[in-house]
């Protein structure tokens, strides 16, 4: 019986945490870059990793943003924004490109679980992107990556510095456009629901996140 109520209240000390999600993609936005400068400062507290976190998750997901970002070893963006369990809708895929199913993931989080943020997050020395800019083609199912990076490689071409970088930002900047102008179901959410879209750029030196907007310096 007291195993119980002690799991009882438990879950309920969850269900609070829950009720204290973000409610805005500010908020949201807020939360996430405070998590990336407390993993900058390496003062990471781990948050929603608890027993009871875990039980409470079986009842659903809250998850207060969503990331689209690189299958890369070295990005994982639980850790790099210091969240848990149930916090971010995590899609990872090489190149942080967008297809389909990159959208219809991204569209399931905002019209079923609720979530207001979505963050587009690239990073310095991108495998997939530095093969684009490298050539224009590559072996098996890679070449599909290519083919969708190769827009932002032909954009960034004649900037000056370092080619791959400077192909990462564009192809950030290009496929948080895309997501952001998506028909019917996202376009319409940024309209009327507050729904934002964020392109971001992550160093692997440091481990922080910039944010590329310029309305988000």
């Amino acid at each position: 019986m007291k195993k119980c109520w002690a799991l009882l209240v438990l879950i309920l000390t969850c269900s609070a945490a829950w009720a204290q999600q973000p409610t805005s993609a500010d908020d949201a936005l807020a939360r996430l870059m405070a998590g990336n400068k407390r993993y900058v400062l390496h003062r990471e507290q781990h948050p929603d990793a608890s027993i009871a976190r875990r039980k409470a998750l079986e009842a659903g997901q809250h998850p207060f943003a969503v990331i689209l970002g690189c299958a890369d070893s070295r990005v994982p963006p639980e850790l790099l924004f210091d969240q848990g369990l149930g916090d971010l809708f995590v899609i990872r895929v090489a190149g942080n490109i967008v297809d389909d199913a990159v959208l219809g993931s991204i569209e399931y989080a905002v019209e079923h679980l609720g979530t207001r943020l979505i963050v587009v997050l690239g990073h310095e020395k991108c495998g997939a992107v530095s093969a684009a800019v490298e050539s224009g083609h590559a072996p098996g199912h890679i070449e599909s990556l290519v083919a969708a990076i190769q827009p932002s490689v032909e954009a960034s071409a004649k900037e000056p510095g370092d080619k791959v970088h400077n192909c990462v930002i564009a192809n950030v900047r290009r496929v948080a456009l895309q997501v952001r102008h998506a028909d019917p179901i996202l376009k319409e959410a940024g309209e009327k629901l507050g729904v934002k879209v964020v392109a971001a750029d992550y160093s692997l030196d440091s481990g922080k996140v910039s944010l590329l907007d310029a309305k988000h310096p």
